[in-house]
C-alpha cells in the first residue's frame, strides 16, 4: 500500500444533519463544552438556550450538528445573532460560539455548522459575519481563516477593572 496516498486521504463524511437546537439537546452541548473548555457552565448554557434557542428566531441561531452514523447526537454546535449598529456598525452576523467534539473533528462538521449559519444569516438579508477569537487560540483562528474570514474594520480594547469580587454571579 502506498503511505503516501493513504495520507493525502480525505476522512470520509458521514451524513451530516444541521437543525436548530431542541431543550433536549441542552445537557448534551452543556457535556460537550465541559469536555472542551474543561468548564462547567451548565447555567450559561441553559440561558443561552432560552435566548437564542426560543426567542426572536428570524434573529438569532442555535444550531446543533448530528449523525447517527458517527453515534452521537450532538456532534458540534454554533450560536450566533443578528447584531446592529453597536459604534455604528451595520447590522452584521456574529458568530459567538462553535465548538466541534474532538473524537469527530476532520469531518468537516466545523465547516457545515458555520455554512448552515451563514446561510440563516444570508436569508435574514445580511451580508457580512464577524466573530472573536483569542489570539493564543490557533485552532479557532485556522479554523476561521479557513473559511474565508479576516481582520475586520474593528479593533477590541480591553482594560483590567480589578480582581472579579468573589461570591458574585458573573456573565
Amino acid at each position: 500500500m502506498d503511505a503516501r496516498k493513504n495520507r493525502d486521504e480525505k476522512p470520509t463524511e458521514a451524513p451530516l444533519l444541521v437543525r436548530r437546537a431542541r431543550a433536549d439537546d441542552i445537557e448534551r452541548v452543556i457535556a460537550l463544552d465541559a469536555r472542551i473548555t474543561g468548564l462547567a457552565k451548565a447555567d450559561y448554557w441553559r440561558d443561552v438556550f432560552e435566548r437564542y434557542g426560543q426567542r426572536r428566531l428570524e434573529e438569532r441561531f442555535f444550531l446543533v450538528a448530528e449523525s447517527e452514523q458517527l453515534g452521537a447526537a450532538v456532534l458540534g454546535f454554533v450560536v450566533g445573532e443578528i447584531r446592529a449598529w453597536e459604534f455604528g456598525s451595520a447590522p452584521c452576523g456574529w458568530v459567538f460560539a462553535l465548538s466541534v467534539d474532538p473524537d469527530a473533528r476532520l469531518q468537516h462538521i466545523g465547516e457545515r455548522l458555520f455554512e448552515a449559519i451563514s446561510e440563516e444569516f444570508h436569508r435574514a438579508g445580511i451580508g457580512n459575519l464577524r466573530t472573536m477569537v483569542a489570539r493564543d487560540n490557533p485552532l479557532h483562528m485556522s479554523f476561521f481563516r479557513s473559511e474565508g474570514m479576516m481582520a475586520g474594520p474593528y479593533i477590541q480594547l480591553e482594560k483590567s477593572i480589578g480582581t472579579p469580587v468573589t461570591g458574585k454571579p458573573g456573565p
